[in-house]
């Protein structure tokens, strides 16, 4: 199973490449350089064979495909009655901001943290509540922590209503551990503010690292908590638009289910229903193996170009998802205007550290053959040195 091949996507109204100038290479917005799986290809080939694509219902076997594949590969079944399907990540995040809140009420969050986390609170005029994560130092390889004691703070405000988590964390790189949801989930509990879990990629982890359902933490936290999920990521297909909402409690699923329909996200296309089955295949898992590995490769050779020619610039921890994360404030400069310069002189683009509310870091998207890998990490190596 080869993740060399280089596969060209100019040209295929790709947002990745088609949105930047020619030449330059995109380890920025998070989709993968990578086929999709094959069991995956030949799925969606094989519906695309009938001439008609028109509205879709959602078969029994969709929900036993989520239902077996998070059993078996997280430890954690769902009931299919718990299933509410979606287009995708964020309208399923904005519906249950408009499901729980009122304009003036908190949401929490943990910055940095995924930009969309930002927009969706602003869009629904609701405050954010960033309790930011704590940087614990290390050499070469600092890693983000929670601050609890913050967090149980800004929970206990009365305002507060909602708390989005992502995990594993998007661009922090952290894989929370069963005790770090514990906790969190007693604090949000204990302080009746709802945890929305934003787990698209959980199936990102590196060697010896495991990825905790929220949900499969306690029968408590289960009860109160809201997850959201998708093959959009580990296979790359998020254009086929297809997530879940897993909810336990009837109360709160009833009402994300109405704000689903209110906002009009409630229907998906045939295409990601036929996808997600095929990826939840022993088939899908199996290539899903090969990805990680490398994955894990990719980020390894990043950490011995950042330790060799970049020591000024600090590479976080990365246990899970395909995004880097690097302190990039040694240079004195808006992360925007580090991004900026990369695409102008070396032709490679990243993402900028502000967009998740956090200045002077940059995003390294590493889901790409290793030869796309080398000519980006090098541009990015040179660039960065270059403002130094």
């Amino acid at each position: 199973m080869s993740f060399d091949e280089v596969v060209e996507r100019r040209g295929t109204d790709c947002v990745k490449w088609d949105t930047i100038p020619e030449g330059v290479i995109p380890m920025w917005v998070a989709d993968m350089d990578f086929a999709t799986a094959p069991c995956v290809r030949a799925a969606v080939q094989e519906r695309a064979a009938h001439p008609i694509y028109g509205y879709t219902a959602v078969p029994d076997s969709y929900y036993k495909s989520v239902c077996d594949w998070f059993a078996l590969r997280h430890g954690w079944r769902p009931d299919p009655s718990w299933i509410i399907y979606c287009p995708g990540v964020v309208p399923a995040m904005s519906a249950c901001i408009s499901a729980f809140t009122e304009p003036g009420d908190n949401v929490l969050i943990m910055s940095p943290v995924y930009n969309c986390f930002f927009s969706s609170i602003r869009n629904w005029r609701c405050n954010i509540l960033d309790v930011p994560l704590k940087t614990v130092p290390a050499l070469g390889s600092p890693r983000y922590e929670i601050d609890f004691e913050a967090l149980e703070r800004a929970a206990a405000d009365p305002r507060t209503k909602l708390m989005l988590i992502c995990s594993p964390h998007n661009p922090a790189g952290r894989v929370w551990t069963r005790e770090e949801l514990a906790r969190l989930g007693r604090i949000c509990i204990d302080n009746g503010v709802i945890p929305v879990c934003d787990e698209i990629h959980c199936e990102f982890t590196m060697p010896g690292v495991e990825f905790v359902p929220f949900a499969s933490v306690s029968p408590e936290i289960e009860a109160a908590c809201i997850t959201l999920n998708s093959p959009g990521k580990a296979f790359n297909i998020a254009g086929l638009q297809i997530s879940n909402i897993i909810i336990a409690d009837p109360k709160l699923r009833a009402a994300v289910d109405k704000a689903v329909n209110v906002n009009e996200v409630c229907d998906v296309n045939p295409f990601g229903v036929t996808a997600l089955q095929a990826a939840y295949t022993q088939e899908g898992f199996e290539w899903l193996q090969g990805l990680n590995a490398q994955v894990a490769a990719n980020y390894m050779r990043l950490k011995e170009l950042a330790a060799s020619q970049l020591p000024e610039f600090p590479l976080y921890v990365l246990e899970g998802t395909y995004l880097a994360w690097m302190d990039c404030r040694v240079l004195g400069i808006p992360s925007v205007d580090i991004e900026k310069s990369l695409v102008e002189v070396e032709k490679v683009r990243i993402s900028n550290g502000s967009m998740y509310g956090t200045e002077g870091f940059i995003r390294i998207n590493l889901a790409c053959p290793p030869a796309l890998l080398e000519e980006g990490l090098a541009r990015i190596v040179k660039g960065l040195r270059r403002m130094l």
